[in-house]
């Protein structure tokens, strides 16, 4: 049995032990608050200490790499004419910023997405979907120096300190908690771009960085003989488009930095805008829009041959009821005005046919009741695209074989779908092809059309009688073609151009 004194050496020892324990602990949280004050740098643009754990030759070295991973996953635009001007443009940002003496490289990504997006060391990328959008060089010129803004002020190299910073304090018992960042991005293109500091870029920095972005990209506009009002306009178009897809797909849009964190009319954004400045009258007529139109003119809107993705080299566009689906690699399509089939002899065929909808029952119950198809096998419900449906197999009474039958409402009408399977030593394999076909149908986006003959802007002076609605009629554009003319001129939701003045048109 320990005596008394053991017991208390035993006390002891457990007391000293802790107590290094605790020592080690203030050592660690020592170790960090050093850290974090060795890594303090001055923000160049801001002239305040932030966190960053990377010099300024790293932050070039990680630009420059980070560049590599976008350009081999994302399809730059082949238009040398265009980037050139793109360049010339930016370059006169970059001139008035706070960096000027980095390297800037200015690229546009042949996405239709609405986006832009920059990279530590000097790398600004703007989507050919949001020039689409754009107005004037002026509004370009907004886009570019809010993305130089976010160079300037290192603000990727701030988020990726904080991300280290949190990683560090996990380790001596979570001091610290993770700063959360970004406000997400719904997209498929974040997930296509092999670079973590794009994906970060195209998530958005939170409401205050972007904040920033905004006031000293309006500086650098004013510095480079801009009127800084041209960020409102921005927003105000990126907005209208906001409030278009809320109305016709319940989403809202996707651009991580003007459009994410300002709502309309917001005092806080036009206060930190009028706190710059504006141009003297003599100044205002520096600029004209005429070589900008120049550029603009012939741009592709949506969809584009670069663009799309290699599993749609099959894809099927019937424009005259507003739908597309992909048919197997190989199959050949013939089509009529309501039927459209995909067959390859000896494996199997698929056919769509398009109805009236009347009293929009179930889709299973519109199989049973109309089509008159009851014993379903590997019966499911589709959801796709917004769009609903429902889908099995069952043996043709006419021929014998198996059959996938589908049906899918869009719009007005149901589209029905019969595929064979020919092959019956392979039914599987080619069940799976038909059922790929059949979830791969979609309204035809706004700007889509055929692979090779994409719709491209092209600009006029209005008459005096120009109206959106009566020019529509004629339009290429297979939904919605007001709407998204209003929106491509900066006349949504009303409004009529006066006479002279210069309006696109999608052709």
């Amino acid at each position: 049995m320990p005596t008394p004194r053991q017991k208390k050496s035993h006390g002891e020892d457990a007391f000293t032990q802790a107590g290094l324990r605790h020592a080690s602990l203030r050592l660690a949280v020592l170790w960090l608050i050093l850290h974090l004050l060795a890594s303090c740098a001055v923000n160049p643009a801001t002239g305040s200490a932030n966190l960053v754990l990377m010099s300024e030759n790293r932050e070039r070295d990680v630009g420059l790499e980070e560049h590599e991973k976008v350009i081999e996953s994302q399809p730059v635009l082949k238009d040398q004419a265009l980037n050139a001007y793109i360049t010339k443009v930016g370059n006169r940002i970059a001139a008035a910023s706070h960096r000027p003496d980095l390297d800037y490289t200015f690229t546009i990504i042949d996405s239709p997405a609405i986006n832009a997006m920059a990279l530590p060391g000097g790398y600004v990328y703007v989507n050919r979907g949001l020039l689409n959008f754009m107005n004037s060089e002026a509004e370009l010129a907004a886009v570019i120096a809010h993305e130089v803004g976010h160079i300037t002020a290192r603000h990727a190299v701030q988020q990726q300190a904080r991300g280290a910073l949190a990683r560090t304090a996990a380790t001596v018992g979570g001091i610290v908690t993770a700063v959360a960042t970004g406000s997400g991005y719904a997209g498929s293109q974040i997930s296509q771009v092999a670079s973590i500091w794009a994906q970060s870029g195209l998530s958005g920095y939170g409401r205050e960085m972007e904040l920033q972005a905004d006031s000293l990209g309006a500086e650098y506009l004013l510095n480079a003989g801009y009127d800084p009002s041209a960020v409102i306009d921005v927003v105000t178009v990126l907005k209208n488009q906001e409030d278009f897809n809320r109305l016709t797909t319940g989403s809202g849009g996707s651009y991580h930095g003007l459009f994410a964190t300002h709502p309309r009319n917001d005092t806080r954004l036009q206060r930190a805008i009028a706190s710059v400045g504006s141009l003297q009258d003599s100044q205002a007529t520096l600029i004209d829009d005429t070589e900008f139109r120049q550029h603009m003119d012939g741009l592709v809107v949506g969809e584009s041959a670069t663009s799309r993705q290699q599993d749609e080299r099959n894809r099927y566009y019937e424009t005259a009821l507003g739908y597309t689906l992909v048919f197997p690699d190989d199959w050949k399509i013939s089509s009529s005005f309501t039927r459209v089939q995909g067959e390859s002899e000896g494996t199997g065929s698929l056919q769509i046919e398009a109805r009236r909808l009347n009293n929009n029952p179930d889709p299973r119950v519109y199989i049973r009741d109309v089509l008159g198809i009851d014993a379903l096998q590997k019966s499911e419900a589709l959801s796709q695209y917004r769009l609903s449906g429902h889908t099995g197999l069952h043996v043709s009474p006419q021929s014998g074989k198996t059959e996938r039958v589908a049906v899918i409402y869009l719009g007005p009408r149901a589209f029905i779908f019969r595929g064979e399977i020919a092959d019956n030593t392979n039914t599987e394999a080619v069940d799976e092809l038909l059922l790929e076909s059949i979830r791969s149908f979609r309204a035809i986006q706004r700007g889509e059309t055929l692979l090779g003959k994409e719709m491209k802007i092209r600009y006029v002076q209005a008459s005096e009688h120009f109206d959106f609605a009566v020019v529509a009629r004629q339009s290429k554009i297979a939904n919605h073609p007001e709407e998204t003319l209003r929106l491509l001129n900066g006349y949504y939701p009303s409004g009529q151009p006066e006479a002279g003045a210069w309006i696109k048109l999608v052709e």
